[in-house]
């Protein structure tokens, strides 16, 4: 298994404090035959000279740098350089666990698929493993319905992708707005024979950088969003009841979203227009959501309370998040 070839791209802006975690465990990985790029998005520090350094010592690393275009064009010069039988992308300010790209490759062989994923990650406030895992097979409609709902964390980490399966479906970080990653996963899934699934957490997701769209809010980031779930639900490759539900599902959470950061940003005058269409969508799209969507009663009952009061749901999960944040001190 060694003989196959992985490339592991990762697009870097402003990363310099987690840099030399991220790629010291690429390097460090148990599985060896490695690509390592890593793009350097025109970033303002020294993200550069880092990964200049780590490249000559490490001849498996290719370092290419570029003006800043954002993280979707980083990533597609990334792929277009790729080598690798399988693809893995990788966020700039996260880190691998040591045998991430060995138990991927392994779920790749063992199911015979062109896409395989971990349904679970480790975030830096979450640090337990799950105590049970196992090796499933799941149709491409299952596989991007549980993407696109989401059943895990959105993004399009923490998957591995055969670089034969993007380049005969022209699938790359093409979309012009918020929810690329979304829309990279869902769409390789729907393309793909099937997808290997595993469950044990193999990847870091990082929740304290104050640099990323995690932690500054902008109400257009959730604007963007909403257009490309739209996007992806205009263009499902795939047709089912299931997978055009999950699709309404996100298209209400992102109703909600745009309520969220309208009091985030404190923009509500500015905004009401928008604030009284999302609550307004919100309540269209809430019957058909508890009938149909497959979540728990608990979250039905959640979106009940949020869809009469979201002000106040949106400033509790503030709240709530910020405390998190405070918290939050991993380095």
């Amino acid at each position: 298994m060694e003989k196959v070839k992985v490339t592991l791209i990762v697009a870097i802006y402003k990363s310099e404090k987690f840099l030399p975690k991220l790629i010291d465990s690429i390097i460090n990985q148990t599985y060896k035959n490695l690509e390592i790029i890593l793009v350097n998005d025109g970033s303002p520090d020294n993200s550069g000279v880092i990964c200049d350094r780590y490249a000559e010592k490490d001849s498996r690393i290719r370092v290419i740098h570029k003006t800043n275009g954002g993280a979707c064009e980083a990533r597609n010069v990334g792929l277009s350089n790729a080598t690798g039988e399988y693809v893995a992308i990788i966020d700039g300010d996260d880190w691998l666990e040591h045998d991430f790209v060995e138990y991927l490759l392994n779920i790749a062989k063992k199911t015979n698929s062109e896409m395989v994923l971990s349904d679970h990650i480790f975030t830096t406030r979450d640090r337990k493993q799950i105590d049970n895992d196992r090796i499933e097979i799941w149709t491409s409609a299952e596989a991007a319905t549980a993407i696109i709902y989401p059943k895990m964390e959105i993004g399009p980490w923490n998957k591995l992708y055969k670089l034969e399966l993007l380049r005969k479906n022209n699938i790359s970080f093409s979309v012009p707005w918020s929810g690329e990653g979304l829309y990279f996963a869902s769409t390789a899934a729907q393309c793909a024979n099937h997808v290997g699934v595993g469950h044990k957490k193999i990847y870091n997701y990082r929740l304290n950088n104050v640099n990323s769209g995690l932690t500054n809010y902008n109400l257009q980031m959730a604007i963007n969003a909403a257009r490309n779930i739209q996007n992806i639900k205009n263009n499902l490759k795939i047709r089912t009841h299931e997978l055009e539900e999950a699709c309404n599902y996100h298209i209400w959470t992102n109703e909600n979203f745009k309520i969220y950061l309208i009091v985030a940003t404190n923009s509500m005058k500015k905004n009401k227009k928008l604030y009284k269409e999302s609550k307004r969508n919100m309540f269209k799209l809430l019957p058909g959501r508890l009938i149909y969507s497959d979540v728990s009663f608990k979250r039905k009952v959640s979106m009940i309370i949020t869809s009469l009061f979201p002000i106040y749901m949106a400033k509790r999960s503030i709240k709530k998040n910020r405390m998190a944040l405070k918290n939050d001190r991993m380095e």
